[in-house]
């Protein structure tokens, strides 16, 4: 059956207008995203299909994990609408990841790393590459802003002391904290991590930005350097 088949008081756009997308079915507001569907599948049913690549997981969820070899598997999903599903999948997670943060940076305070580390974890621990942060505090070690330094490959995020005190210097920061995770789960840190600590907070000492830690995120637990006595 095509969507022109269905009464137009049933069809997922019209439904839309009529009663808002709260009222839709996850298949409805994803079979308006996909607009059209194959000569075997209206978008609807193609819209069900993607729902179900992640069996038993809830679908709506799973979209947020599925990469564009696995939509493309769908038959009449092509390479477009492949990647305008990654993007909406992957709009929703920094939506939802970033309202989350904003309720938990209302509350949090950032003087453990015990904190730092919830702070980044849900983020974190489904990524599968390194990934390189650094927080910026006022004199009342309030945030500032936390910015995304870097991405790397599994094992490997690039950073270096001059890339990072650029920033702290640009938003007038008087400390700061550097957080990457560890995408095996282990957070252990490497010797590189060793090394690039030692040489911001030798920098951060000359230059008046103080380096108060490096947090390392494993799946589920952190390691901090001054915890190791490492700054």
């Amino acid at each position: 059956m095509k969507i022109k088949d269905i009464p137009k008081d049933d069809r997922p756009y019209e439904r839309c207008q009529r009663e808002g997308p709260e009222h839709l079915s996850d298949e409805e507001l994803l079979s308006i995203i996909i607009r059209t569907g194959s000569k075997e599948s209206n978008s609807l049913d193609l819209a069900s299909s993607i729902l179900r690549l992640n069996y038993p997981k809830d679908g709506i969820l799973g979209l947020m994990q599925l990469n564009l070899e696995e939509l493309t598997s769908v038959k009449g999903i092509g390479k477009v609408k492949g990647i305008q599903l990654l993007c909406v999948g992957e709009l929703s997670r920094r939506i939802w990841n970033r309202k989350a943060r904003s309720a938990r940076e209302r509350t949090m305070v950032f003087k453990e790393p015990g904190a730092v580390a919830e702070y980044y974890q849900e983020d974190m621990r489904h990524l599968e590459q390194e990934t390189f942060y650094i927080m910026l505090f006022n004199t009342k070690q309030v945030l500032i802003r936390d910015i995304l330094l870097s991405k790397g490959t599994v094992n490997s995020a690039p950073a270096s002391p001059r890339e990072i005190f650029v920033e702290a210097l640009r938003h007038q920061a008087v400390s700061l904290i550097l957080v990457h995770n560890h995408p095996s789960g282990d957070p252990e840190p490497s010797s590189q991590d060793v090394c690039l600590t030692r040489q911001v907070y030798t920098a951060g000492e000359l230059v008046g930005i103080r380096l108060l830690d490096h947090v390392v995120v494993g799946e589920h637990s952190y390691v901090s350097m001054k915890e190791r006595g490492l700054i």
